[in-house]
């Protein structure tokens, strides 16, 4: 009396998003892959698995944000917006 292979396919997929994304935990997997269906109780383990498998390929596809620096620098400009934009009209009206 085995498990039907969706159901293995749901466990064999976390543990492919837990290899891939170490730093997401299984609850965030989950509510981002099922965010769009609302009521959960009624899915099927394959329609469980389809909605793994779509929510890791947008993963998947998504580009890795590795450097930091790049980041924080965004984020220290946005910061200083409005003398960025004080000077900007400065030289415009020079």
């Amino acid at each position: 009396m085995g498990r039907p292979n969706n159901y293995y396919g749901v466990l064999a997929l976390f543990q492919q998003l837990y290899i891939s994304y170490p730093n997401y935990n299984i609850g965030r997997h989950i509510a981002t892959a099922l965010d769009e269906y609302g009521d959960v109780w009624g899915l099927s383990d394959r329609e469980i698995l389809f909605a793994l498998e779509k929510y890791k390929s947008e993963l998947d596809m998504d580009i890795p944000h590795t450097d930091d620096s790049e980041i924080d620098q965004i984020i220290k400009e946005g910061m200083n917006l409005e003398n960025i934009l004080k000077e900007d009209d400065d030289v415009e009206g020079y």
